[in-house]
């Protein structure tokens, strides 16, 4: 997928996770779900905003099951950053001394212990 349709995917799940829940709100609150007429104050407020929340979610399942069917672009590497990192590796395995900082220091002097 190139960024376009990337960006434009994000753009069109983020309207519908704003979009979907305040639809699903008003037409609950205002009558026009079936059945909906029935219902008591607080059972309408409970199942429109239970619904408002699983339409969420499953917008977010969907964004993602979209991302794990998207084909991963191949990277490869420059070059001259690969035969300096090797050479750094073969340097290294050559030379162990080469990769230490500083001398290490024992356990008596790091303490501030003198031996006799």
């Amino acid at each position: 997928m190139g960024v376009k349709q990337v960006v434009a995917l994000f753009v069109c799940t983020s309207l519908l996770m704003w979009a979907l829940p305040l639809w699903l709100l008003y037409a609950f609150n205002n009558k026009l779900v079936p059945g909906s007429q029935e219902l008591s104050s607080s059972s309408l407020t409970l199942w429109s905003g239970l619904l408002a929340v699983l339409s969420v979610n499953l917008v977010i399942v969907g964004y993602i099951f979209l991302a794990l069917r998207e084909k991963p672009s191949v990277h490869s590497p420059d070059p001259a950053f690969l035969s300096r990192a090797k050479a750094s590796i073969s340097d290294k395995k050559k030379d162990p001394s080469r990769g230490a900082s500083s001398s290490p220091q024992t356990s008596e002097s790091s303490s501030g212990k003198k031996s006799n």
